[in-house]
């Protein structure tokens, strides 16, 4: 049953109990109203001889009837004000609303549709610059676009199955938008770190701990299968790594109760046990993360980072850890 539906039906019951009420207890309420307004009883209503009381129910019920039409029908509008989805390939985002999380990749790269000169646009394109909106977290993003206040949203494929698993009015386009590899950023005053960090991720990547980790989270044969366990004994004598995030990244950083989960924290839990760290995990704004880097506020930033020569004026990243694609996600009418 679609949601109007299920929203005329409740509506339409709630009015019946509300029709079965007045019937029961009009003179009730007469007489409530007299005892509390001092107005006279045949000001508020003409007392009804005999037979007139069915006349005025009656009248009553028509005048209900009228207000659950008018209801219905802006239920009814309210419901199809969503429009249709005009996306259906990367050639349509051209004049199109296009929902991002701030500061990420798909950011990053849509910012090109707001310039008709970046190259991106078709020869000959006579229309109007796509607008760009942009949200704090993905999901607010995925929200706008169910609304119909964005055309589409551009997102890590990870987590867009993960919106489109739980909202089945979405879906993904086949067509990819851009592929991508993601790092770890760390301190350009921090280049031992960026090393050692580098050395632990190939030994992570050798003996098959980073592929166990990804399968962990992405597959539906191997998800739930392998999840990181530290091995006992770690000397932690190096202190702590602070990891800043955005956990609203499902996959890859996310919330499970009141401990960030995913793949990001697992991986970095398993750098910090070969070099020798207790990991703590911050969570924050995504466009924060660099920041909380470079002014030492974080060892390092995981988050489902890309690397880009405008990020890398301003931090190090290690070597990649994973490759991940952008895609689009749409309504499915």
């Amino acid at each position: 049953m679609g949601k109007s539906r299920i929203f005329i039906h409740f509506f339409i019951e709630q009015i019946e109990i509300l029709i079965g009420f007045f019937e029961k207890n009009i003179v009730k309420l007469i007489k409530l109203v007299h005892n509390y307004t001092n107005v006279g009883i045949h000001n508020v209503i003409i007392v009804p001889k005999e037979g007139r009381m069915e006349d005025i129910m009656k009248k009553l019920n028509r005048l209900i009837a009228l207000a659950l039409t008018v209801c219905m029908m802006a239920a009814l509008t309210a419901c199809g004000s969503v429009p249709e989805n005009t996306v259906f390939s990367v050639d349509d985002l051209c004049g199109k609303k296009i929902g991002v999380q701030l500061g990420t990749t798909g950011d990053i790269y849509a910012s090109d549709y707001e310039d008709l000169e970046s190259g991106v646009f078709p020869e000959g394109y006579a229309g109007e610059a796509s607008v760009i909106e942009r949200f704090n977290k993905g999901n607010d993003a995925v929200q706008a676009l169910k609304q119909g206040k964005v055309d589409c949203v551009i997102i890590d494929s990870q987590p867009a199955q993960a919106f489109v698993e739980k909202n089945d009015d979405l879906m993904i386009l086949e067509e990819e938008f851009a592929l991508e590899e993601y790092a770890i950023a760390v301190s350009k005053e921090k280049p031992e770190l960026t090393a050692a960090i580098n050395e632990a991720l190939t030994q992570l990547e050798a003996d098959g701990t980073l592929t166990s980790i990804i399968a962990n989270y992405i597959g539906d044969e191997t998800k739930g299968q392998f999840p990181y366990v530290s091995p006992e004994g770690v000397d932690r004598s190096n202190g702590t790594l602070v990891m800043a995030t955005n956990a609203a990244f499902e996959p890859y950083e996310y919330y499970e109760g009141n401990e960030i989960v995913g793949i990001d924290a697992d991986m970095a839990q398993a750098i910090c046990d070969v070099l020798g760290y207790e990991l703590r995990i911050e969570d924050m704004e995504f466009d924060a993360i660099i920041n909380a880097v470079q002014s030492g506020k974080a060892d390092i930033g995981v988050a489902g980072m890309t690397v880009t020569e405008d990020r890398l004026q301003n931090i190090d990243f290690t070597d990649p850890y994973t490759t991940a694609t952008q895609v689009i996600i749409v309504r499915k009418k």
